[in-house]
């Protein structure tokens, strides 16, 4: 089964790992969260999701760092674990499944086909063709920047969860349970 990737857009996410707690490290505790209900769903690692997040806080932005659910191991899904593991892979240490590089918005979706942005306004998710390696791309607490969000609008689509806006791990968790009920039962 091909791949479905989210790309979460973390405006202050530190980029190195010299923090103590994710919630003072730029609000890394939105990229945990998000990254928590993309990749995990009950007993188990998604093996089809493939989970960016784009940081754009101090030193050294911009910087991605990507999880690949497929690849994934030794990553339980509590707080206290991604902690440890984010410091350890902004270190510049390695750790299977996740790769820290240098890298935008604007890179990451230039030359995609079936980029979806997360907008209240956009087109229902539920009514829309995700074709077969859909990449959503979510902004943190604040939001996309407005020049990244025109660049991914020209290379995708507006799509919306409904009239109300939501964290952006609960985004993920309605887009994987959205593509979820596409998917034939075994």
């Amino acid at each position: 089964m091909p791949p479905r990737e989210f790309v979460l857009y973390s405006r202050s996410g530190r980029t190195d790992g010299r923090f103590t707690d994710l919630h003072g490290a730029g609000r890394l505790d939105v990229v945990f969260q998000c990254a928590l209900m993309s990749l995990y769903r009950s007993y188990a690692l998604r093996q089809d999701v493939i989970f960016h997040a784009l940081l754009n806080g101090p030193p050294d932005p911009p910087k991605e760092v990507v999880v690949d659910g497929s690849r994934l191991t030794d990553a339980p899904p509590d707080e206290r674990s991604w902690n440890a593991l984010l410091r350890h892979v902004l270190s510049g240490r390695p750790h299977p499944g996740i790769e820290v590089r240098r890298n935008s918005l604007q890179s990451l979706v230039r030359g995609r086909g079936d980029v979806f942005v997360l907008e209240r306004g956009g087109e229902d998710i539920r009514t829309v063709e995700l074709g077969d390696r859909p990449m959503f791309v979510i902004g943190d607490q604040v939001g996309l920047p407005k020049r990244d969000e025109e660049f991914a609008l020209r290379h995708g689509t507006k799509v919306s969860l409904g009239g109300r806006e939501y964290l952006a791990a609960q985004c993920a968790c309605i887009i994987n349970y959205v593509l979820d009920l596409r998917e034939p039962r075994s």
